[in-house]
């Protein structure tokens, strides 16, 4: 596999470098308040329904037998581990599917911004126009994540296979994040959801570690919340400077700059 997963997390740290930028600030704003709105509600959640929650994929894995009452203590961390990753995941699908105009316009405004075109603020019209397709895109994400994150969760009950499951758990959160925001530059500039995968695939540890790292940004209280935004910037910064030059020959099942 070729890449470098270190320039792959110096895309997101780029990303977070350039917010600030006066250029770009004003596109930042929505997906910013749409992540911080969607993970405050999602801590809300969990602090309130976590023990229940845990008890019932306990009571669902588990006959309600006295004598197998000992491995409900050995259920318990395991089953913490699944209700923080459904969670965490499901909010970051609805904060993704809410935010997705917003995230697409703020990486058109980027490209321009990197490729020295001037940004012309083009209002509510043009974010609306990008709504359909938007959704869209994000629906081929959900229908990528949903049957892969069910084998996962089946990995993860399964006795001895169940210890490699945490590994891959972030491996897999690794890939998603990079596919979810470096779609948004992909998009823009029409190249395929299955086109935009192989373009990752070629360059996979970069990706990995561009992903890895958004991962772990998104676990960090306070950084999380403008994490979303930051993503966006860097995936669009990793698109100008690893793969706007590249077309893809579908035919042959391979890239060519």
């Amino acid at each position: 596999m070729k890449g470098n997963p270190i320039r792959g997390a110096g895309y997101l740290l780029r990303g977070l470098q350039m917010l600030p930028d006066p250029q770009i600030r004003p596109f930042v704003l929505v997906p910013l308040l749409t992540n911080i709105i969607l993970f405050v509600g999602a801590i809300w959640l969990l602090f309130s329904q976590f023990g229940g929650w845990v008890d019932a994929l306990i009571s669902a894995f588990l006959p309600d037998w006295e004598w197998l009452s000992f491995l409900h203590y050995i259920l318990w961390p395991v089953m913490a581990v699944l209700v923080f990753v459904m969670v965490y995941y499901s909010f970051s699908i609805v904060a993704n599917i809410i935010a997705a105009p917003f995230n697409g316009f703020l990486s058109e405004k980027v490209e321009k911004r990197l490729r020295g075109d001037v940004i012309t603020d083009e209002g509510w019209q043009a974010v609306i126009a990008l709504i359909p397709r938007s959704i869209g895109r994000e629906l081929s994400k959900l229908a990528y994540y949903l049957p892969r994150v069910l084998f996962l969760l089946l990995l993860s009950v399964i006795p001895v296979v169940n210890i490699v499951a945490p590994f891959l758990w972030l491996l897999f959160g690794a890939w998603m994040m990079a596919i979810q925001y470096c779609d948004y530059p992909m998009d823009n500039n029409k190249v395929s959801f299955k086109n935009m995968k192989l373009m990752l695939k070629s360059d996979r540890f970069t990706a990995i570690g561009f992903g890895g790292l958004t991962q772990v940004g998104m676990m960090i209280p306070i950084l999380n919340l403008v994490l979303m935004p930051a993503a966006v910037v860097g995936a669009t910064i990793y698109w100008v400077e690893a793969h706007a030059s590249t077309e893809i020959d579908l035919d042959q099942k391979k890239l060519t700059p």
